[in-house]
């Protein structure tokens, strides 16, 4: 599973081995600054906008990679039935991070507190 951390101002999301082979993508840093907005999913993968380019969509089960649309440029890791945050971002290369929490809501209030300051 994707784990974060908050360190020195910053958001650190690690994937694992299959998430990064099957989803084309590399761990991602990014300032607590660019956060716009959080939201929390029950199902991560009604959080999941747009068009699968590149990366692994398995309809109804798993979604990782890079979902595309206009304007748009997510890094998605979800499973179905699983929550998830969707956390928009601005003045960064993605415009969104849609990733699988174990403790969502949780994590959502942690950055939140953590990007007010």
């Amino acid at each position: 599973m994707t784990t974060m951390n908050i360190d020195n101002g910053t958001l650190r999301v690690r994937f694992t081995p299959f998430e990064k082979i099957a989803g084309l993508i590399g761990n991602v840093d990014v300032p607590l600054t660019s956060i716009r907005n959080i939201e929390v999913f029950e199902d991560g993968l009604s959080a999941v906008r747009g068009i699968r380019a590149p990366g692994l969509g398995l309809p109804g089960v798993r979604n990782i990679g890079s979902w595309r649309g206009p304007g748009r440029n997510d890094l998605v890791s979800v499973r179905r039935g699983e929550p998830a945050l969707r956390i928009e971002l601005e003045g960064h290369k993605r415009t969104a991070l849609v990733l699988r929490v174990a403790d969502a809501g949780r994590w959502a209030e942690k950055l939140r507190t953590a990007a007010a300051r």
